[in-house]
């Protein structure tokens, strides 16, 4: 072994050695029992980021312990074809030769796309590799390959002809640049400042007086159909039930009451446009009032605006703005910050417009997923999401599954010159209802979540039946971010209901959301953004695997790149630790703990694997990794080692430490893969590879030993920090001098310093537990933390005072 570990080059060489040897492969004959994580695709233009790397450390961790323990692992992978987001970036590659996809047209656009593609596109895998993610690569999918397009065409036909999928004008979120409809996380949320308008309505009867409204855009005034205010609000009770005039279109239009008004929101009258704000049209819709549209697709004024047909909405805003002015109706203006949704991508003012969409009604196809996750059948973990999954669903609006974009699967569509419309998974040859030849396809396509909704069994074979299917559906688990929950956990959830008559997975683990170190969310434009591959170049792979995990908690946590630094000294320390042990001499004689540090190190190995089982089986990854630094650096090297480096060349010592190296890189190995597979190699006798070693069984036979070492560990901290010598004698003396070698230790004090310190601690413990409060208020776990130093100070203090 190298003098010194480097993880460049030795994690790439494993990397490929297990991918070349099929050791990332599963079988779907094999008759053991599966473990399947089908994990979310990626974006095929996508880069890898934190959160990317995050699940993928988490994933693979508990892909690689089933693994060692026997199971059929498959760890599944591909692409989602990102529509608007593809669409995006090659159109924007499309301006800087001064092209755009409309000179272009449909198809050869569409063509442009699988070439770009191939060109630029499908990157990500090979991050995904430089991580140590052991998936099935041979079984990559890709939205867009033609038998998941029969998937996402079998699935809509199927909803279709269930009477759940229908056509309708709404209110959408819409993108003025794309021209195409958005869900809610293609959208981003900034403070703009803006300023709100004062505004008097007069009364359309000619008396004195009207109702004062405040908005921020005054350009949709021309679409206003109402002024409504709250009920209870006095201000207004008398103008409900009258007529107001809109100003510049001069429109008499009702003043009504509703309960959803803000009454502390400027004069709390509330000017109503249904075309253009969500509130207004739902108000809109109770009210029977009408729904006219100002703005257009393309975010300008259109001809219903009239005389400012054409102009911005700033322009238009100006345009009001003067006119209100001259006739005096304009009761003031003041700043304005507020909050307004842009599209995510090109960072356009998001529109609200009243569109004809395709929609999927929630209301039946909700209620087995519902059913599902109130009977556990799902967990989301931790239990706050899966109460937020089960709320979340029970509020599931209908869903608007169309986009106005060209990459896509095209909808399963065609309408005759009658307005017939057709639907099936395979162009038809004739109208099914009049026989009519003359067919046009929709030209919109479904949105990414309705494709991406079917990834646990379309990656299968579906709708084919084929033994992938029949052997790993449903899955084990998934992995996602907390806000994807209910645009793609709970509908994969649903949909594999309806499908597939089972849950796609048991488990959905909602991972922590990494912020910047300083506190501030993650992001390229703000320069807070940090680069997983670059932390693989500082530190290795195996050391941002660590790091990642360390951070895992159920709140949000910032970034830290000392925890990182911590896994690269845990891989340091391992290997020299390996290095000692496989440096002593040849393996000789046979594994059979005699001495006390022996006998404790097999119990403490033993201890920590069920403490680590048990926190990979509740997903606790974050006290896993810390028991295995503590096991490795503390236990194994700092007083294990040290204990028998007198004694290494024995050979049953020797036997005995390799035995214990071998358990120890297993417990490590599905964190800190690389490494503990390139120490592994270096062990004689090795015939298979640690990545398919067999998982440790139980070893109870030294269970009483695992406590072995604490008098002698509390002899060392006293001694190190007072110079205080505690009696010892026998093996716990020989193991105080091995490790300890007091003859190189300064004292640091003198003994009656120490006794002062420890008798402080034991008065200030003895308080604390006194306090009924703090032992009924505390969290259990704090309150025996508490005892157990309580304990270990008195334990101290006896030891100095013999």
């Amino acid at each position: 072994m190298e003098s010194l570990y480097n993880p460049q080059g030795v994690e790439e060489r494993w990397q490929r050695t297990w991918e070349d040897e099929g050791l990332y492969g599963a079988e779907p004959g094999s008759g053991r029992e599966p473990f399947v994580i089908a994990h979310p695709p990626p974006n095929v233009t996508g880069a890898l980021h934190t959160g990317h790397a995050l699940q993928i450390s988490l994933a693979d961790a508990l892909v690689r312990w089933h693994r060692m323990r026997g199971f059929e692992t498959a760890f599944l992978t591909g692409y989602d074809h990102a529509g608007i987001s593809t669409q995006n970036a090659v159109e924007k590659h499309l301006a800087t030769e001064g092209k755009t996809r409309q000179e272009l047209g449909r198809e050869a656009f569409v063509e442009m796309v699988w070439d770009w593609l191939r060109q630029y596109g499908r990157t990500i895998m090979g991050q995904f590799r430089r991580m140590g993610a052991s998936m099935d690569y041979r079984r990559e999918r890709f939205t867009m390959d033609d038998e998941y397009v029969r998937a996402v065409m079998r699935f809509f036909v199927h909803l279709y002809r269930r009477g759940w999928i229908y056509r309708s004008n709404r209110i959408i979120n819409w993108c003025p640049f794309h021209e195409t409809s958005l869900s809610d996380l293609e959208l981003v949320h900034e403070e703009l400042d803006d300023a709100l308008t004062y505004a008097l309505y007069p009364f359309a009867d000619g008396s004195s007086g009207g109702v004062t409204i405040a908005t921020a855009r005054p350009a949709t005034m021309l679409g206003d159909v109402a002024v409504a205010v709250h009920p209870d609000d006095d201000r207004w009770r008398h103008a409900v039930g009258r007529e107001v005039l809109v100003p510049f279109v001069e429109r008499a239009v009702p003043v009504i009451a509703d309960e959803r008004v803000d009454p502390e929101f400027g004069t709390g009258a509330l000017k109503v446009t249904p075309g253009h704000d969500p509130l207004d049209f739902e108000i809109g819709r109770d009210h029977g009032l009408p729904e006219p549209m100002v703005i257009g697709p393309d975010g300008r004024m259109n001809d219903e605006a009239g005389e400012l047909a054409g102009l911005t909405q700033e322009d238009a805003d100006a345009r009001i703005v003067e006119w209100l002015r001259e006739r005096e109706l304009l009761e003031g203006r003041e700043a304005y910050r507020h909050t307004v949704a842009l599209c995510v991508r090109c960072q356009s003012r998001m529109e609200p417009l009243i569109s004809l969409q395709w929609w999927c009604s929630m209301d039946e196809l909700k209620k087995p997923a519902l059913e599902a996750l109130r009977s556990g059948r799902v967990r989301y973990h931790p239990e706050s999401q899966h109460r937020f999954a089960i709320e979340s669903l029970e509020n599931a609006p209908d869903w608007n599954i169309s986009r106005q974009i060209w990459w896509g699967h095209q909808l399963p569509v065609w309408e005759c010159p009658d307005g017939h419309e057709t639907v099936v998974e395979t162009e038809p040859e004739a109208c099914a209802t009049c026989d009519s030849r003359d067919l046009t396809r929709s030209t919109d396509v479904l949105d990414t979540w309705f494709s991406s909704a079917l990834w646990p069994f379309a990656i299968l074979g579906w709708p084919e039946e084929t033994p992938e299917l029949d052997a790993w559906y449903p899955g084990s688990l998934n992995t996602t971010a907390r806000d994807i929950i209910r645009l793609w956990e709970n509908r994969m959830i649903f949909s594999g209901l309806e499908m597939m008559g089972e849950v796609p997975f048991r488990h959905v683990i909602i991972h922590t959301t990494l912020l910047a170190p300083d506190g501030r969310r993650m992001s390229k434009s703000l320069g807070t953004g940090i680069d997983p591959l670059d932390l693989i170049d500082q530190y290795g792979a195996d050391a941002t695997r660590y790091g990642l995990l360390k951070l895992t908690s159920t709140q949000d946590v910032r970034f830290s790149f000392g925890a990182v630094e911590e896994g690269r000294k845990l891989a340091n320390k391992l290997w020299n630790a390996s290095r000692l042990v496989l440096g002593a001499g040849p393996l000789e004689g046979s594994d059979a703990p005699e001495a006390l540090e022996e006998r404790w190190i097999v119990a403490r190995l033993e201890q920590t694997r069920r403490e680590v089982e048990h926190d990979l089986e509740t997903f606790d990854f974050a006290h896993a990794v810390d028991r295995l630094y503590h096991l490795t650096f503390d236990d194994f090297c700092d007083w294990y080692l040290e204990a028998i480096k007198p004694r290494l060349s024995e050979p049953q010592v020797r036997a005995t430490a390799f035995a214990a190296l071998e358990r120890l890189l297993k417990l490590l190995h599905p964190v800190m893969p690389h490494v503990t597979e390139e120490i592994w190699s270096n062990l004689p006798a090795r015939e298979t590879r640690l990545i398919v070693a067999s998982w440790p069984e139980p070893d109870d036979r030294f269970a009483a030993d695992a406590a072995a070492l604490n008098r002698v560990q509390e002899a060392a901290s006293i001694f190190r920090r007072s110079g205080v010598r505690t009696p010892l004698e026998g093996d716990q003396l020989r193991i105080f001098e091995a490790v300890v070698r007091p003859e190189r230790v300064k004292a640091g004090g003198d003994a009656q310093a120490e006794i002062d310190r420890l008798e402080k601690e034991i008065a200030r413990g003895e308080d604390k537990l006194a306090n009924d409060r703090f032992v009924q208020k505390a969290p259990p776990e704090v309150v025996e933390a508490e005892r157990e130093k309580l304990e270990k100070y008195r334990r101290e203090l006896d030891a100095i005072r013999g």
